[in-house]
């Protein structure tokens, strides 16, 4: 009896390798996220692992294109390999192309400003954006980043409340509080003294990026004016990251000074 030694073909080694690099690529995102949000780094040392991670996830999906074509004519195993690098690698890559994508169409800004006559000020920021290599200055850009902002953010405006200045203060901390963003200074107004300030870290969503924010009350004719300023740590290109955030913080202290019984 002759006995038939039958030898499995390979997987697609295209394929293998699509899987693996794509794994990597995750393996790095992550690695990315927890230096980041755990504070180990800041944001630029953090962006270029994650951009690593990108670079990897792009060449997963090339390698599975590949092996999809090499599978298409000769037929090896290996198409749920490369099924996996390939969707694997557009995870990772798609939203930071839809922010790419996003980013064409937006100026160039990494500092918005419902005043940009007279931005409030970032002092307890300022002392600590100083310490810290290769941050963007808080010194307000000027007439240029304010037409560019009028342009693109029209609604961006201060925001009027018919509330004493404590009352407009103390609803704004609570919502910054709310938010769990961590307060740097927080100083009352002094009616006829003092402006109140709240400067404070707010974090991105999903990569923990640290931005800083200062909230300003004054006194106003008829109640008091807020003022908010939202201003990325690093980079020049803030993908609209800042007025989102001006303007879900603005809506927020709008509804808790309603909320709130007067002190007036």
């Amino acid at each position: 009896m002759v006995r038939r030694l039958i030898t499995e073909e390979p997987p697609s080694a295209l394929a293998t390798w699509s899987r693996w690099v794509a794994l990597f690529a995750v393996a790095v995102a992550l690695f990315a996220l927890i230096l980041v949000r755990g504070g180990f780094v800041e944001t630029i040392p953090g962006f270029v692992v994650l951009a690593v991670g990108l670079v990897l996830a792009v060449i997963a999906i090339l390698l599975a294109c590949a092996a999809f074509v090499v599978i298409w004519i000769n037929d090896p195993p290996g198409f749920g390999r490369a099924l996996l690098g390939f969707f694997l690698g557009v995870a990772l890559v798609s939203y930071p192309a839809y922010l790419g994508a996003r980013a064409w169409r937006l100026p160039v800004l990494a500092d918005i400003t419902t005043d940009t006559a007279d931005p409030p000020r970032f002092d307890a920021i300022g002392r600590l954006r100083a310490r810290l290599r290769d941050a963007n200055s808080v010194n307000y850009a000027g007439a240029e980043a304010a037409q560019k902002q009028q342009s693109a953010y029209p609604d961006i405006v201060s925001l009027d409340v018919n509330a004493s200045p404590t009352d407009a203060y103390d609803a704004a901390l609570e919502v910054m509080t709310a938010r769990k963003w961590l307060i740097i200074e927080a100083r009352e107004p002094q009616v006829r003294r003092r402006d109140g300030r709240i400067e404070a870290v707010a974090r991105t969503p999903v990569m923990g990026f640290r931005d800083d924010v200062v909230v300003r009350v004054r006194q106003a004719a008829g109640g008091t004016r807020v003022d908010v300023r939202s201003s990325s740590r690093f980079g020049k290109q803030d993908f609209g990251a800042n007025a989102r955030r001006v303007r879900a913080l603005l809506a927020d202290i709008d509804e808790a000074v309603s909320n709130q019984p007067s002190s007036q």
